[in-house]
Order: structure tokens, then sequence, then C-alpha cells
């Protein structure tokens, strides 16, 4: 039987996808592909790094990649992580579930280093929640 692919997209594939395609494979381990990009590339955030790190999930292998129209037509789950990217995300074929989960970007949160990193933290536990939701009713159903 062909494993389900899980296609993350959001718009630099830095943050928000990379850490809810670390916790996917964290969760799901080879019971489906897992694969994420962006509508732009800008190289994996040292912060996401680093929360998904303390949390016991190891992403510095992964990298930012743009969408791939192959990789996307052939998936069974297309999810978007933010406004832009669900916009501007090609269009979906027949086949391909997509869903929306909206997430803050936490690149952009502001302050000091300290307040940017429970940003950074709030995102990723947020995305580990609708992951964990996810593979139960998506995924465990299969």
């Amino acid at each position: 039987m062909k494993k389900p692919i899980v296609y993350f997209i959001c718009t630099g594939n830095s943050c928000r996808s990379q850490m809810a395609e670390g916790w996917a494979r964290h969760f799901a381990g080879d019971k489906i592909t897992v694969l994420s990009g962006g509508i732009e590339a800008h190289g994996l955030n040292l912060k996401a790094l680093q929360v998904m790190n303390e949390a016991g999930v190891d992403i510095s292998s992964h990298t930012s990649d743009l969408i791939d129209n192959d990789i996307f037509n052939q998936s069974d789950y297309a999810i978007t992580l933010c406004g832009d990217a669900y916009d501007k995300c090609p269009v979906t074929p027949p086949h391909v579930r997509r869903m929306h989960w909206g997430f803050e970007d936490p690149a952009r949160a502001t302050g000091t280093e300290q307040q940017v990193l429970d940003k950074f933290r709030e995102v990723r536990d947020g995305i580990k929640e609708r992951v964990v939701k996810f593979l139960e009713e998506e995924i465990q159903h299969q």
C-alpha cells in the first residue's frame, strides 16, 4: 500500500512548514512521506531549529525548498500554514486534500530575544497540536 504524502507549504519554507514537517516525521515515523516547500526559499530559520531542538526534534538536516509541482501533484494532502501560501498556492489537483492551518509568522516577532523565542515556542506548540490531531483523524484511519 502506498504511504500517504503530506506536503506542508508556507511562504519561505523556513519556520512553520519546517516545524510541521519535523513534528509529522517525529510522530508518524515511516507511516507517511512528509515534505515541505515554500512560495520562496528563505533558508532554515535558526530560531525554529533551536526551539524544535528544545522539544527533542532535530530539523537541522532540513532544507528550505521551493514548492515542487511534481511532489505537489503526487501529494495526498497539501497543508498551508500561512495566508500568503494559501493565497499563492498552485491550484490543487482534485485528488489532493487541501487544508489550511493559519499560524502567525514567528520570524516577524519583535521584542527582546526572550519574547521572540517565546513566540517561536508558542507557534511550535500550536503546530504540534495540529499535527497530532491531523495524524489521529486522517492518517490513523486509513
